[in-house]
């Protein structure tokens, strides 16, 4: 049962996944709730054993986003840096920071197109449908 609110009383949770460079889901956390930080979700994730949890296969790295932090395994954007590609639109990268972060930008690219498949093959996926649920 779900016991989460987004303030207006209605129940969220939330569904973090993994996306490889070919666009296909490895991973999926779900059912934390919607406002978990990022970060302890992942850590919950990688303390579960196989097959349940998240490994990192050796000399590969999983990029996140700004909600986390560089470690092992995990590649997160500078911060205070430009990062999303509109904000390079004309301009080249003056840096090695923010270098970096246009090609994080770049490859995180990836992910979203990942979702977009996703979305166009489920068009449940489009909208926030209404699921009442039941409580016991």
């Amino acid at each position: 049962m779900l016991s989460w609110s987004k303030g207006n009383n209605t129940k969220c949770a939330s569904c973090r996944p993994t996306v490889n460079p070919n666009c296909r889901f490895i991973y999926v956390t779900a059912g934390w709730e919607g406002s978990a930080n990022d970060l302890t979700v992942l850590r919950d994730a990688l303390s579960l054993p196989p097959p349940e949890g998240l490994r990192v296969p050796e000399g590969k790295y999983y990029l996140v986003d700004a909600g986390y932090t560089t470690m092992p395994g995990f590649i997160a954007p500078y911060r205070g840096t430009r990062y999303h590609l509109k904000e390079h639109a004309g301009h080249k990268p003056t840096n090695k920071r923010e270098l970096f972060n246009f090609r994080h930008s770049s490859l995180r690219s990836k992910v979203e197109r990942a979702f977009g498949i996703l979305k166009s093959r489920f068009k449940i996926l489009t909208s926030q449908p209404f699921f009442p649920l039941r409580h016991k």
